[in-house]
């Protein structure tokens, strides 16, 4: 059933790339996979899934050894600066970072360990109170400052919106976050990169988000099925 839904998905993001005119080599599929065993990611993994989003870090730290090594976990939850050491050394990617501090941690962990890590700014986009993340009119400070942290490489910006009913009001935040990297981009502050990431859009509304430029949809209940 996994595999049969990885695949379901993988054609989907392609068709709704090419009817962007985009490329579906440009979108990366993060299957989530919080609350669920290790043994449902080691069935993905052999169904040609490889990244994995996590929301919990202790859960990131018990499937690490029990997954196959190839496989990328991206950390999707709120993160802790407390929890940044173990996060450090056990995922592949933070798409959540929203503060100086914890990229303060972050970077020191990493620079212990001798390993550099790309990193995603959480926008919250919408001004949502039930949400983390940065404000849009503070991403450009904190991109700049995170800049100047040696361990970590900013790669782009990721937004949860709002929760709505009907996933095409989710389109202007997707929208927004867009036309925020462009900005950014255009400014150069995203030296390390050629084009930033944009990881945005879930099950519901991941091809709303293809059309508006994601590169990355983070998909859980569509592959794993109800937590």
């Amino acid at each position: 059933m996994i595999a049969e839904n990885i695949q379901r998905i993988k054609e989907k993001i392609a068709d709704m790339a090419i009817k962007a005119g985009r490329s579906p080599d440009d979108i990366r599929l993060v299957a989530v996979s919080k609350r669920f065993p290790a043994a449902a990611i080691s069935e993905a993994y052999a169904a040609g899934q490889i990244i994995f989003g996590e929301n919990y870090i202790q859960e990131v730290q018990a499937k690490r050894d029990q997954t196959p090594p190839a496989v990328i976990f991206h950390f999707i939850g709120h993160l802790q600066s407390n929890k940044a050491k173990i996060a450090a050394a056990t995922c592949d990617m933070i798409e959540t970072v929203d503060s100086l501090k914890l990229g303060k941690a972050l970077n020191s962990h990493l620079q212990a360990l001798d390993k550099t890590m790309d990193v995603l700014i959480q926008v919250n986009i919408g001004d949502d109170t039930q949400k983390a993340g940065v404000k849009s009119s503070e991403t450009e400070e904190l991109l700049m400052q995170l800049n100047t942290l040696s361990n970590i490489r900013v790669c782009g910006l990721m937004t949860m919106p709002p929760l709505v009913e009907n996933p095409e009001l989710s389109r202007p935040f997707f929208r927004n976050l867009r036309l925020l990297a462009e900005k950014l981009m255009h400014k150069g502050l995203f030296p390390a990169i050629e084009k930033p990431e944009l990881s945005m859009g879930m099950s519901s509304d991941f091809h709303i988000a293809i059309e508006e430029g994601a590169t990355i949809v983070r998909v859980g209940t569509a592959i794993f099925g109800q937590r």
